[in-house]
């Protein structure tokens, strides 16, 4: 399963690419325009892409089919990298399948269930990103519908990835592996988190303990 460093930070990017952590950035506007400061959003994305050199998903600033089609022409031209997030509303499906007819790199988010990642993969998404937090808040089962999706994509269906972001904790995290996920998107603090585990400090102290009984070497001369 790839990670996909959900941050516009340059700092948190290197970090992740430094430790061979992330085979991918995802970000959005307001992500952008946060990290960006008084710069330009548009020339920090390109800055991301030129760093990393993997892919980099970015979410459209609209939900009309004439200004997503617009705006994501404007991000494709960035860089070959680009992925660009569309919301799978009705309104986008027809800007969704003239991008991807176009050879532009497209993404649905908020997709639920199988049966709009199937549509959305018609409409020429390579990848669709499943909220697995926002399906637990309805009582759904999050996981099961993961692998449903997987499981489409997996039969034969049109070729598409299954992302899944709102992931909590590293129970949450493995469940996404194990459901067929193709990625995951997370935070660098929760990507930090998921190094940490109590077990694993009280180990390096036993260890730590078990080093300072040793009796030092002796110098000869």
């Amino acid at each position: 399963m790839r990670i996909l460093l959900a941050t516009a930070a340059l700092d948190d990017i290197r970090w992740a690419l430094d430790n061979g952590l992330a085979d991918g950035v995802t970000t959005t506007p307001s992500m952008l325009a946060d990290a960006a400061s008084e710069g330009d959003a548009r020339e920090h994305l390109a800055e991301i892409c030129r760093l990393t050199g993997l892919p980099v998903s970015v979410g459209v600033g609209a939900i009309d089919a004439g200004d997503i089609y617009r705006d994501g022409r404007e991000l494709a031209k960035l860089s070959e990298n680009i992925v660009v997030q569309i919301p799978l509303i009705e309104d986008s499906i027809s800007a969704m399948r003239k991008l991807s007819a176009e050879g532009v790199r497209v993404g649905a988010t908020y997709v639920f269930n199988a049966a709009q990642a199937l549509l959305a993969a018609k409409a020429g998404a390579s990848t669709v990103t499943t909220p697995v937090d926002q399906l637990d808040v309805y009582g759904l089962d999050a996981f099961a519908m993961l692998s449903e999706i997987h499981a489409i994509f997996a039969n034969g269906a049109d070729e598409c990835d299954v992302v899944a972001t709102g992931v909590s904790n590293a129970t949450t995290f493995a469940a996404c592996a194990l459901a067929g996920a193709d990625a995951v998107a997370l935070p660098t603090k929760m990507l930090r988190a998921l190094l940490l585990h109590p077990l694993t400090d009280r180990g390096v102290d036993q260890m730590l303990s078990d080093l300072s009984k040793r009796p030092k070497a002796r110098l000869t001369t």
